[in-house]
């Protein structure tokens, strides 16, 4: 007995245009093609997830190379400073930008360097100025092994909203909903009992730091604490316990925004992090090749 590929992939849990997939690679005994259309064995076994066994090794040579690290000179104070600041122009520009943000990324530079844009809003050089500060913040939280609180978020989100005086720092008090977004934020009254059990259920979670942060990141945006900065602030939240754990911050780029947003849809749909894990596994991976060619160098 044959079955469609539709029928297969709801009988797997699927989508149909991976079941279509795994059967072009050949990696469904039995599989045949009539036309355009797939008939498969009703009995077919479903096929391990190559994806999965990728990202399991990729999370395993991300290990290996933070042990490498480890083991290189450590920086000065000078140099680990200069890494900061030349990180921080990119990454600022980068987090805003996936906001909405209109300064390039030269503008970025010069408005962290004092200077002003014309015929630019005041808002986004507040919004530059605001996020290189709390940048800054989480390094020093770092350097004092401050543990992930709702104090401690909030004091970030304090520094990211520097356009919006009142809102800063505050749970939002009215509900919100996200132009494109499969599903709602949480309800006001939820914010501080839903914020409290990410936090538990992340630092009871003793699965590798990049597969924590997938889900700590995917979580924290969907209850969407505040009125605005929830991305920035969450991107923040990223870095500090990377950070933390002794590796690199990543910056995750505008141009790769797509991916970004594709990572939460994916959650939305079928409660799965791997989007978030891999894309945040991708820019961690790259980044210690950077340190350790750097290093090594």
């Amino acid at each position: 007995m044959y079955l469609s590929a539709r029928e297969i992939a709801e009988k797997w849990n699927i989508s149909e245009k991976r079941v279509r997939v795994l059967c072009r690679e050949n990696r469904i005994a039995g599989a045949v093609q009539s036309g355009r259309s797939w008939l498969i064995p009703s009995d077919a076994a479903k096929p391990a997830d190559a994806r999965l066994k990728k990202a399991q090794s990729l999370l395993s040579l991300i290990d290996d190379k933070k042990a490498a690290l480890d083991l290189c000179r450590p920086l000065t104070e000078g140099e680990a400073e200069r890494l900061a600041q030349e990180f921080v122009v990119e990454y600022t520009y980068n987090s805003n930008a996936i906001e909405g943000n209109t300064l390039t990324l030269r503008e970025t530079d010069l408005v962290l360097r004092g200077l002003t844009i014309g015929e630019k809003p005041l808002k986004d050089h507040l919004e530059v100025v605001g996020h290189k500060e709390a940048f800054d913040y989480i390094r020093e939280l770092v350097r004092e092994k401050q543990p992930l609180t709702e104090t401690v978020i909030k004091q970030i989100h304090s520094l990211v909203l520097a356009d919006k005086k009142d809102d800063r720092g505050v749970y939002r008090r009215i509900p919100v909903y996200i132009a494109g977004a499969k599903t709602a934020p949480v309800q006001p009254y939820l914010i501080a009992p839903k914020t409290e059990q990410l936090l538990t259920a992340y630092q009871n979670d003793k699965g590798h730091i990049v597969s924590r942060l997938a889900r700590l990141h995917l979580e924290f945006e969907s209850i969407h604490p505040f009125i605005d900065g929830n991305g920035r602030t969450g991107r923040l939240l990223v870095n500090l316990e990377l950070m933390k754990a002794g590796f690199p911050p990543i910056d995750i780029k505008f141009t790769d925004r797509k991916a970004y947003y594709n990572a939460f849809d994916s959650y939305a749909d079928k409660q799965s992090v791997s989007a978030m894990e891999n894309l945040f596994a991708r820019y961690l991976n790259e980044r210690l090749d950077t340190y350790l060619n750097m290093l090594k160098g």
